[in-house]
């Protein structure tokens, strides 16, 4: 197996390598800008002299806009003015007849290409057999990546930019708290053509992309082939778990285990650790063909100890090829120059700076020891390192997983069987047989190669899809908790696709969002196979569960954007040294925020995110998304669950801190979070 990936990364590279006809420095200077300030301000003041002062505005901004993505090809800046002269429009009538066709043709075009996409990527995606060099040389061809050129190359671009112009992250914040919903969509329509990154580039993103995830979905460990000091196997013997996912939820899961669960877990938490530093056997890499006692670091074939090479650093070499990608394109963004700043103020439209703030008052805050004492006291033991994944505040903590188990795969033996019960969740949930019905149809589920996800529909007459993992004896409780994480976001995909006043602000403000409505559908999970907790302390338990999660994933954050710094400050590090950076910078962080709390130094597990291999800064979402969680639950207290859902997740894209006050009336904060868990602590100790 080991081979065969290597072969289709050989593959990739090549295919990137032919593609890619110049080298970035040509593409950097082969086609030049052309309209400098002096005749930007002449063409402004020619078109405000012919059109009057009320377009002003517009035509100071759309003139600048469109002439910061004219290049030489596009023609002479006189033939810009021309241009502009002929394309501005000032009639609002017409303004919005033009703005309904182009919403109506991006529909198209976006929701065919995300279409061919998920084709493309099926065998990649989902269970249906071994891959295949060809399935990745699909997978890596990116439908919509010549889109932008396209539209520079026929002018529609821009139109668009010059009519319909962009809005700084500030504006809309200011400005779009009194916007109307055709406000907004005009100003999502100018977010399309704000840079012009050339398509080679962008193809080189979508290979390295995919590089990385063929290496994180393949990067599964053979547990039943797990040795103790004893020399005795603990796991089953056809327990396959990838990681870190499923490392992680065997983590959580043993909680409950009174016989050797402490060992099983110490046990995952080596394997982790030999992942994080690059010290595990390659071999025993999505492998059974040996035995490995992670403790030891030792392995053998047939009861005889042998010696393998550790794997090479390729976790981190798939960091570096993703960032190298990526930086190639920083010089084509004015305002977003860094990957950082696209994936903040740009695609999250919260500066990374107010996020590392927001991140840092939470991690600070005192709170945490306490609960850590109680957890401590509840297990009977001092804390260890992956205990930042304590399971023990869930009302499912006190059900067998044996009990979940057998539950959940007599019910859904396979993907159809689940597919065949959204609806009757929907029902549950407080939603009409008709509603709940047309979303249940808007939703298709496949079986995942991986963990699992949950990929929307960029049209309305096609399908989100829901892929989950299922292995031969049915869903287990953990795939089956997963599954209903995803169906959220199905449900979020489905909603403000076709619910929003208009195409261009259908979605959520960025991944948060629909993460937060995905964490509401999944701690649901237990109500939905029909168990009730009467523990009248469930409420209490819930919030502190919850907090500590928060803690978990916001300290794994933190370590996600400070690597992403530290390659921004090294930009020609080695894997060597990366691995070396990513350890150091996540023990730093440990020791800031979580060793007083655990009463130990110096531990890396905060890297083992494969988050940070295959989607960079996305593990933010994550935190965003149970803050918004936790402040739209208390938020639903005494209404109606669908009808709250519905209306909120059809408010529309607009930024993150206007869709929260028109929500729920206030802005994103970490307060009501932790002075819940305060209240909760008081209530649980005081029992």
């Amino acid at each position: 197996m080991e081979k065969k990936r290597i072969l289709i990364i050989l593959l990739l590279i090549l295919l990137v390598l032919v593609q890619c006809k110049h080298t970035d420095e040509n593409l950097q200077t082969a086609d030049q800008k052309n309209i400098d300030n002096q005749f930007v301000n002449e063409v402004q003041t020619a078109l405000i002299e012919t059109f009057g002062n009320d377009s002003e505005s517009v035509i100071k901004r759309g003139v600048k806009q469109a002439a910061s993505l004219w290049r030489d090809s596009d023609g002479s800046p006189e033939e810009f003015k021309t241009f502009c002269a002929e394309n501005f429009i000032s009639d609002a009538t017409e303004k919005e007849m033009v703005f309904k066709k182009v919403s109506k043709n991006f529909e198209s075009l976006w929701g065919h290409q995300n279409k061919i996409l998920l084709d493309l990527n099926e065998n990649m995606h989902l269970d249906n057999g071994p891959y295949h060099k060809i399935d990745a040389m699909f997978a890596a061809y990116s439908p919509g990546s010549h889109f932008k050129d396209d539209f520079y190359s026929n002018k529609i671009a821009f139109v668009i930019a010059l009519n319909f112009p962009s809005y700084t992250l500030n504006e809309k914040n200011e400005l779009g708290k009194e916007w109307t919903s055709l406000e907004w969509a005009y100003a999502r329509m100018g977010d399309v053509f704000t840079a012009r990154v050339p398509a080679e580039l962008l193809q080189k993103i979508g290979a390295a992309s995919t590089d990385a995830d063929i290496y994180i979905s393949e990067y599964n460990i053979y547990m039943g082939h797990l040795l103790n000091k004893e020399g005795d196997k603990l796991f089953p013997e056809d327990m396959v778990l990838l990681s870190h996912w499923n490392l992680r939820d065997e983590i959580k899961s043993n909680y409950a285990n009174k016989e050797n669960g402490i060992e099983k877990q110490d046990m995952i938490y080596s394997v982790m650790k030999h992942i994080i530093n690059q010290t595990i056997p390659e071999d025993v890499i999505n492998s059974g063909d040996y035995d490995w006692n992670p403790l030891e670091n030792k392995t053998y074939k047939d009861g005889k100890e042998i010696q393998l090479s550790s794997e090479p650093n390729t976790r981190y070499k798939q960091i570096l090829n993703i960032f190298s990608a990526f930086k190639a394109t920083d010089a084509y963004y004015s305002d977003y120059n860094t990957f950082i700043k696209r994936s903040f103020a740009g695609d999250k439209e919260i500066p990374q700076i107010e996020v590392e703030k927001l991140f840092d008052e939470y991690l600070s805050s005192p709170v945490v020891k306490e609960v850590g004492v109680l957890i401590s006291k509840r297990l009977g033991r001092d804390l260890k390192p992956y205990d930042i994944w304590y399971d023990g505040f869930k009302a499912r903590s006190s059900i067998s997983e044996e009990t979940l188990n057998d539950m959940t795969q007599k019910k859904y033996p396979n993907a159809g069987a689940f597919d065949a019960d959204l609806v009757n969740f929907l029902k549950k949930l407080g939603w009409s047989d008709e509603r709940a019905e047309f979303i249940a149809s808007k939703v298709d589920v496949d079986p995942a190669r991986g963990s699992g996800h949950a990929w929307g529909a960029e049209m309305k007459s096609e399908n989100a899809h829901l892929r989950t993992r299922i292995s031969d004896k049915g869903m287990d409780y953990k795939g089956y908790n997963i599954a209903v994480h995803e169906f959220g976001h199905n449900a979020e995909q489905t909603i403000s696709l076709h619910d929003v006043d208009y195409y261009m602000i259908s979605g959520v403000p960025n991944t948060a969002f629909t993460e937060a409505l995905a964490f509401i559908f999944q701690k649901r999970d237990l109500f939905l196979l029909g168990i009730n907790n009467e523990n009248p302390d469930k409420e209490y338990l819930e919030i502190l569960d919850l907090y500590w999660s928060v803690f978990e994933i916001t300290g794994v954050s933190m370590v996600d954007m400070k690597l992403w710094k530290w390659l921004y400050e090294n930009p020609d590090a080695t894997a060597d040294e990366l691995n070396k950076a990513a350890v150091n910078i996540a023990k730093e962080v440990w020791n800031k925020y979580f060793a007083d709390v655990y009463g130990t130094k110096d531990e890396p597990v905060l890297a083992v995110y494969s988050h940070m291999i295959s989607s960079p800064l996305y593990l933010a979402n994550y935190s965003f998304g149970h803050l918004i969680d936790f402040q739209i639950e208390q938020y639903l207290v005494g209404k109606s669950f669908s009808d709250e859902v519905e209306k909120i997740w059809s408010i529309g894209r607009l930024t993150p801190q206007v869709w929260m006050q028109k929500a729920v009336g206030e802005a994103i904060s970490t307060e009501p979070m932790i002075n819940a868990t305060k209240e909760a602590l008081e209530h649980i100790n005081s029992n």
